[in-house]
């Protein structure tokens, strides 16, 4: 499965696919078992990423405009869009175990802080390791 990562014309032309792509195919299969529809049990996680308002709000501070609604966490392709945007303003080098640790905590002491987000680490290391194999 393929993930179409979408940049604007101001982004410069980086291979974000190649970037995050299979990063967020993991994470999203750990979150939503890769359904975009999915919402948490709480109703504070939606869609493919488990995108909750508070990221959607962050995401719009970076941008610095109103880029994303709480109705684009049902859309695949939005919330990986807010992903990408997230995770290109607090972890542009794209450490791949900062940016699942991040995810899974939105704490920017996530490395620090390892404790806190190991279960999701290995959880989501394990599918992106299974996807490899592929």
């Amino acid at each position: 499965m393929a993930v179409s990562i979408a940049t604007s014309a101001a982004t410069p032309q980086v291979d974000l696919t190649k970037k995050w792509g299979p990063v967020i195919e993991a994470i999203g299969m750990v979150e939503s078992q890769g359904n975009p529809s999915v919402v948490s049990k709480n109703g504070l996680y939606v869609g493919y990423l488990q995108i909750s308002k508070i990221l959607v709000r962050q995401c719009n501070i970076i941008a610095g405009y109103q880029k994303y609604t709480y109705n684009d966490r049902l859309d695949k392709q939005k919330s990986i869009n807010m992903f990408i945007d997230f995770q290109e303003h607090f972890n542009p080098e794209g450490n791949m175990e900062k940016a699942i640790r991040l995810w899974n905590s939105g704490d920017l002491k996530c490395m620090t802080r390892k404790g806190r987000t190991e279960g999701y680490y290995r959880r989501v290391m394990s599918k992106f390791n299974q996807m490899a194999a592929r």
